[in-house]
């Protein structure tokens, strides 16, 4: 007790934990004395009392705080009685997670005493009083740290949480216990329904809710976890196709955004139009038992696409062509042959249907015989017509993926074949592999079968058949060509070989492609024909997409003496699924709601902390959040929130120019128009002088329609992207315009 082993949570905080340890000493002696309770908030009696045994223990510890602070000690005095929801989830996370620890013997536990406080959340004043006593009602605990006008405005806070999974359901609990959008409303956004996998780490949802919407049974959940809560569920994913639902009043109504979210370009998009409508973003992710949030305030801190984190370790192409020594190689290469043959070739043999260019086009690239000879395939040699066809075609891909090109591999380094340093080609980490015999009583064999003829039959719009013994009497009458090894085939067995390959230009390519493309009928000939590509999809069991993979995996895992896995263990490698752990999800809430609270008390920018953990070590750490970068010419000086708003009505494009060139002393060389995921060129001083001149005439949204081809958005403002000139010549980087109409 005198000398506590401390796990240190906030390195701008270092002599706090040890004030906390003598602390929390000092409240258990205060309660022996006091039938158990808590000194009462706002009781200044209690309050000295409790000093007086802080002064006494800090003497019998031998003096281990020095000078007691005691502005923090009062504080914790008057609030200790009270349990808030966020710091309940962040404590009930680590606790649990140290449980899990004690009872499954992995990772670090905790060694020994941790502690953790957000006193930046308390008010900058003392509260009166009479704003602490308990009014009898659920808020009693919050009212006694924060006081009853803070409830209030919790209670009219109206945020917009992104996303319905863990991270979603947890914060939406918490939201609802610490009684925000009672008088205001809270939204809540998620496109997904629930599965079955999902019930292990979203705690809202229960077994009779699968298959339902995840935003209205989470809303539903809420109102029963409080019922003054006013939110209300949308099953519409945010993105710039749904700006029409989500429109700039939408926004404006919206105090705060949540994200809980589960990928880069969601947030990235939700970030965008936080800083375009001036919104405050909670930003929040889980990645097994590590997590983090992030604070991201107008006009104060960068944004969440500020920084980019650092690309992911590929592994290396050849590696996963032809020379793979773990399952997920085997996995990884399942996955890009899905791609190649169910979705790449489909989308190719569309282009050529639908684009009158395309041949052209594909005749630039570095690859184009390779494509043509897909489209060719795909439209006309290998186009089938019945099931049949499909599972003949499969049988075929199968000895080519798991019996010819292995058989090749060994033709170009046979088993006794030696390097350049004279060592064995196939000595580890290289595997010498063996071709697969083709045995339809085999499961996996089977399998593959089943999955490629039903996958393929989906892109030809083809009825299918899943009976295993009509299918191998399919099979029985297929008839397969003997291998024959191609002498001019090049294998490389390192990255630069592998680009040197595809860099090669083939003798007389140009005429091959031409003679191929010759083989393909007219698009007229297919009289509106297309094919239906398959986007890979983890979450339907019922899709064979995960079949397929887990077939061609383990069948490739053959080739090469590689321990098969299982369809589960498939699934998590292939659809890249991030291990979601209830522990951490209830920490992050946690912490993102002490943020909530800070934002709620309209706090300064140094009191706001970014969280960083990872439960298995255990570590917590937290910092400032980085203020944004400022860029300025002359004395004009902007951040990534500001732009430039012109309310000149719907005036000439030369009187816009002249309005901006006026306010920021910068010469404008070009302007373009933001419609939709298009830009159009408005304007530009490389134009000719005839053209230039009749456009500066040009009201804008004439020229806008003119332009963009597009009609106007339901705004009253346009988006427009302006270049400009210094007084050097010099080209400034300027924020982007916003014309308002009305």
């Amino acid at each position: 007790m005198a000398s506590p082993p401390l796990c240190i949570t906030d390195f701008a905080k270092l002599e706090r934990p040890l004030e906390l340890h003598v602390a929390f000493l000092a409240c258990w002696e205060f309660q022996g004395k006091h039938a158990g309770r808590f000194p009462e908030p706002g009781n200044a009696a209690d309050v000295a009392t409790y000093l007086q045994i802080v002064q006494q223990m800090n003497a019998s510890l031998g003096n281990i705080l020095g000078s007691p602070d005691t502005t923090l000690l009062r504080s914790f005095a008057s609030g200790c009685c009270a349990e808030l929801s966020p710091m309940a989830a962040v404590f009930g996370g680590l606790a649990a997670q140290e449980a899990l620890k004690a009872c499954s013997g992995k990772f670090t536990p905790l060694h020994q005493y941790l502690f953790f406080d957000a006193m930046e959340c308390l008010p900058d004043k003392p509260v009166p009083d009479e704003q602490l006593a308990r009014r009898g009602c659920r808020y009693d605990d919050q009212i006694a740290v924060f006081g009853a006008a803070f409830q209030e405005t919790m209670a009219v806070l109206s945020p917009f949480v992104v996303g319905a999974g863990a991270l979603g359901c947890e914060v939406l609990k918490n939201l609802a216990m610490i009684g925000v959008g009672t008088q205001g409303l809270m939204t809540i956004t998620d496109m997904d329904l629930i599965e079955r996998s999902n019930l292990n780490r979203q705690f809202l949802f229960r077994n009779s809710d699968v298959g339902t919407s995840k935003s209205t049974c989470a809303a539903a959940a809420v109102r029963r976890m409080n019922c003054d809560a006013k939110i209300e569920a949308l099953n519409t994913r945010v993105g710039s196709e749904t700006e029409h639902v989500f429109t700039p009043e939408f926004w404006a109504a919206k105090d705060i955004v949540i994200n809980a979210l589960d990928n880069v370009p969601a947030r990235q998009y939700v970030d965008s139009q936080c800083i375009f409508h001036h919104k405050p973003l909670l930003e929040q992710g889980t990645l097994g038992t590590k997590g983090n949030v992030q604070v991201i305030l107008p006009h104060l801190t960068e944004s969440y696409g500020s920084s980019v984190d650092p690309p992911e370790a590929s592994i290396p192409l050849c590696t996963i062509k032809n020379f793979p020594h773990a399952i997920e190689h085997t996995i990884q290469w399942a996955r890009e042959i899905f791609e190649e043959i169910f979705t790449s070739a489909a989308d190719d043999a569309n282009a050529y249907l639908s684009q009158s260019g395309f041949a052209v086009s594909l005749s630039q690239e570095v690859n184009k015989l390779d494509r043509i000879k897909v489209v060719a395939k795909s439209l006309v040699h290998e186009r089938p017509n019945t099931f049949e066809d499909c599972v003949a075609w499969s049988r075929h891909k199968f000895e080519e993926l798991f019996g010819n090109q292995i058989k090749q591999l060994l033709y170009n380094f046979p088993l006794d074949s030696r390097n350049s340093t004279g060592d064995l080609f196939w000595s580890l980490p290289k595997r010498s592999p063996t071709p697969v015999v083709f045995d339809s009583s085999d499961l996996t064999h089977l399998s593959f079968i089943l999955s490629t003829a039903t996958l393929r039959c989906e892109m030809y719009g083809l009825p299918t058949q899943s009976d295993p013994e009509a299918i191998r009497k399919i099979l029985a009458g297929v008839k397969v060509a003997p291998f024959e090894p191609r002498q001019s085939v090049k294998i490389a067995t390192t990255e630069k070989e592998e680009q040197e390959n595809k860099e090669t230009v083939i003798e007389g390519e140009d005429e091959v492609f031409k003679q191929v493309l010759a083989l393909i009928p007219e698009v007229a000939d297919f009289k509106g024909y297309t094919m239906s590509p398959i986007q890979f999809e983890k979450d339907d069991d019922q899709n064979m997409h995960i079949d397929f993979i887990t077939a061609a995996s383990n069948l490739r895992a053959s080739n090469y003496k590689i321990e098969a896995a299982d369809r589960n263990h498939t699934k998590v490698i292939a659809g890249k699924i991030i291990p979601a752990i209830a522990t951490t999800t209830a920490v992050v809430t946690g912490l993102l709601c002490l943020e909530l609270y800070k934002i709620a008390n309209k706090k300064p920018l140094e009191h706001f902390k970014n969280g960083f953990i990872n439960l298995a070590l255990p570590f917590l750490a937290f910092s400032e959040p980085i203020g944004c970068e400022k860029k300025s010419v002359g004395s004009w000086t902007w951040s990534l929130w500001d732009r430039i708003d012109v309310d000149i009505g719907d005036a000439p494009l030369q009187d816009m120019i002249d309005f901006i060139e006026d306010k920021c002393k910068l010469e404008v060389t070009m302007v373009s128009y933001a419609a939709g995921d298009t830009t159009a060129l408005l304007y530009t001083s490389f134009f000719p002088k005839k053209k230039r001149d009749l456009r500066l005439k040009t009201k804008m949204t004439e020229l806008c329609v003119e332009v963009s081809k597009c009609e106007l958005p339901n705004t009253n403002y346009l988006i427009l992207n302006i270049g400009c000139d210094d007084e050097q010549g010099e080209e400034v980087e300027v924020p982007y315009v916003r014309y308002l109409l009305s």
